[in-house]
């Protein structure tokens, strides 16, 4: 196994074909997916055919993708998934920072832990300047993770989202940290 990043408590490794059932199953769990599409299921031709490929992609200016598959370092159990991905292909200045984890995982500091690892690997490694994160603006368990991370909150706004899901009525909110904020911590 090829590990991208290491914790103290976790491994952060390319996805593989070989994870669409974890895939399956995290995008299955209504309440993984309550903030993203309102708790629908995911076909396994979605994840094959449109999510798994975002996964595998690799981002020329990185070197590397902007996806991986997360597992406790003890046990080796599929967690979820982190995102640490450029929003210009060939520019590495501003990345999006995104998780998305199974209930077993949440509530244990799994998501700050990640988040902060993949924030200083960022600064230090591949000349990121801005990192940003989205959320709904009632997705508070997520918005706790940010602060934790260290980004602040930017501005609130309403997205253009093709359907509506409960709570998308009070918008999205963005949070940032920029090089200037990590040095200062």
């Amino acid at each position: 196994m090829r590990v991208f990043l290491e914790t103290d408590r976790l491994v952060l490794r390319p996805f593989t074909r070989d994870d669409v059932d974890h895939l399956l199953a995290l995008d299955n769990d209504p309440d993984v997916m309550r903030f993203i599409n309102g708790g629908r299921p995911t076909s396994r031709e979605a994840i094959l055919e449109r999510i798994l490929p975002r996964l595998l992609h690799n981002h020329p200016c990185f070197g590397t993708r902007g996806y991986w598959a997360a597992q406790e370092k003890d046990t080796e159990v599929f967690l979820g998934w982190f995102e640490f991905r450029p929003l210009n292909e060939d520019k590495p200045a501003v990345v999006e920072l995104g998780y998305r984890l199974n209930k077993a995982a949440w509530g244990r500091g799994y998501a700050t832990e990640g988040a902060r690892a993949l924030i200083d690997k960022g600064f230090t490694q591949f000349g990121v300047e801005r990192v940003t994160a989205n959320t709904m603006a009632v997705n508070r368990a997520s918005r706790r993770v940010m602060e934790k991370s260290g980004l602040s909150f930017l501005r609130n706004y309403t997205g253009d989202w093709p359907e509506v899901i409960p709570g998308s009525e009070h918008g999205e909110v963005e949070y940032e940290l920029t090089r200037a904020e990590w040095e200062r911590r």
